[in-house]
């Protein structure tokens, strides 16, 4: 009577899962303490008469993204932990996570006019491979294709 392989597997794989689940609980916490430093983020702009300044705005705004890409990794620890798919939701999060580093882009961050433009680029080609992936992800029907 020998270990089985899956019996000494077991144990480790319920241990992953309960990690997994205790990440999502840390995110969850995460979330809520960045919602109240939103609150009071945009009650100092709202005090400071500053809330019509672009750049202010634009930090609030990324403030907000950085809280949906906490939501969808949150999402994807989740539906992992029920064995669920989880592509669509990490392309989606990675498009979050893009669309973020655009809005806050700065020409002030980059050395010269081709770093900019290089970084531009870059971030281009990104936008528009996830759109094509996640378009694919949600249209395209493979049949005998496991969901992901």
């Amino acid at each position: 009577m020998g270990l089985e392989l899956d019996d000494a597997a077991d144990p480790a794989a319920r241990a992953m899962e309960w990690l997994v689940l205790g990440a999502a609980y840390f995110l969850l916490t995460l979330f809520l303490i960045g919602v109240f430093d939103l609150f009071v983020s945009l009650y100092r702009l709202l005090v400071a008469g500053t809330f019509t300044d672009p750049a202010e705005v634009v930090a609030l705004l990324d403030s907000v993204l950085l809280l949906l890409i906490i939501v969808e990794v949150h999402r994807t620890l989740v539906a992992y932990a029920r064995g669920q798919p989880v592509l669509r939701i990490v392309v989606s999060a990675a498009i979050i996570a893009i669309s973020r580093r655009v809005i806050s882009f700065r020409l002030e961050d980059y050395g010269t006019g081709q770093d900019a433009l290089l970084a531009a680029a870059a971030i281009a080609v990104l936008v528009l491979a996830l759109s094509i992936g996640y378009f694919l992800l949600d249209r395209v029907n493979v049949p005998g294709r496991v969901e992901l």
